[in-house]
């Protein structure tokens, strides 16, 4: 499904700065024809359920919205260009733990630029980061010529779009925290990093910093989320509100498989239970067309529908779910953690509960903004990132 054609590129990192000296090897995105057909064929094939008059996310995904985006999907989305832009990137794939890590290192304009390494999450893709790229590695060509500079790493979660699918049960957050450490520091070679990361990326940057703090310099979260611990009791409505988001959680923690097989079969089941997060996740309204391009959504999909990944994918919640150990809380990271918190993210708890798992030193709040934070907001974001994480890195 894809080919990993070497090809000159000054930004490739060399072997001779990895300690461990572990192949890198370039690597580039490329869907063949024939998936590409298949898929305008079965979406084609469609089998429409009817649409109830009146909300038409009450139920879930919308219907309306979605026979648009299908129509969009078939007759106009084009993505060979999106697969032009990703490949515009320099983007690599390396052995850690015995599976293949696909990911893009792209180095800062500026010398000693500050490594951080980007966390998406589910459903989200490395898709969310790609109109940050440039203003962090090249702050002085996007406005911003004071801007600190950063060596950005963006790796595909383990089981997710064109990396490497677990063959083996076990792969939780812990083990994929490791995995990024050794990404970071062994492979990459640097003695020093940072994170950003929102929904998975968030838990995930926060194991990472409790058992790499010798590492890991600062982290930066937009989803501000801990379990209840302790003295913290959440109120009635904190708990129905709870009760009510996390419904896909339940299943995908549970019995992924049993539903994310009929996904990987139908174009549309992808794109339904996707975007139906989407649009509950994000600030817009009950417009997504406000939000999100159809081209942005219909990418992020492909990451999960052309790649078959949506099942090993989703399996994090299952792996997440056995371990023997919380998501996220007490005992405190020692890590310099910045908080960026968006209204519409559905995940935030009260900052009490908070500051007994991170050691808060920056946390800022803004009028407007949901879950997928570098879609919706990714000037407020960038703020955050170039006041936050400069400050604490090297200190």
């Amino acid at each position: 499904m894809t080919g990993t054609t070497p090809r000159p590129d000054s930004q490739q990192p060399s072997q001779a700065d990895s300690p461990d000296r572990r192949s890198v090897t370039p690597y580039e995105i490329h869907v063949p024809d024939s998936v590409l057909e298949e898929t305008r064929a079965r979406l084609r094939a469609t089998r429409w359920a009817d649409a109830v008059p009146g909300d038409p996310w009450r139920y879930g995904a919308s219907i309306p919205y979605l026979r648009d985006l299908i129509t969009y999907w078939t007759d106009e989305y084009d993505w060979r260009k999106a697969e032009h832009r990703l490949n515009s990137f320099p983007n690599f794939v390396t052995t850690v733990d015995g599976l293949d890590l696909h990911f893009w290192h792209v180095r800062g304009a500026k010398a000693n630029s500050i490594p951080l390494l980007l966390l998406h999450g589910w459903p989200g893709s490395v898709v969310e980061f790609l109109d940050l790229i440039g203003p962090l590695t090249d702050p002085a060509s996007h406005g911003a010529p004071e801007g600190a500079s950063f060596d950005l790493i963006v790796p595909e979660i383990p089981g997710f779009g064109f990396g490497g699918k677990p063959s083996e049960p076990g792969w939780g957050v812990t083990r994929m925290a490791h995995a990024f450490d050794t990404l970071m520091h062994d492979v990459l070679g640097y003695d020093h990093y940072t994170i950003q990361g929102g929904d998975w990326g968030t838990l995930l940057g926060a194991r990472a910093a409790r058992y790499h703090p010798d590492h890991v310099a600062a982290l930066h979260i937009n989803m501000p989320f801990t379990p209840p611990y302790g003295d913290h009791i959440p109120s009635p409505e904190w708990q129905a509100h709870f009760q009510q988001l996390t419904g896909y959680l339940h299943v995908q923690s549970l019995i992924p498989d049993a539903f994310t097989l009929g996904l990987a079969d139908s174009p549309l089941g992808t794109a339904a239970w996707i975007i139906e997060k989407f649009a509950a996740w994000s600030d817009n309204d009950g417009d997504l067309d406000q939000v999100f391009s159809k081209d942005t959504l219909l990418t992020n999909i492909q990451f999960y529908w052309a790649t078959k990944s949506i099942v090993s994918a989703t399996r994090i919640y299952r792996e997440a779910a056995l371990e023997d150990e919380d998501l996220v809380g007490p005992p405190r990271i020692a890590v310099p953690t910045g908080v960026a918190v968006f209204p519409k993210e559905p995940y935030r708890v009260p900052r009490q509960w908070l500051d007994g798992v991170y050691t808060i030193e920056h946390w800022r709040e803004f009028d407007s903004g949901g879950h997928f934070a570098p879609l919706e907001r990714p000037d407020d974001l960038l703020h955050e990132i170039r006041t936050f994480l400069p400050t604490h890195f090297g200190a």
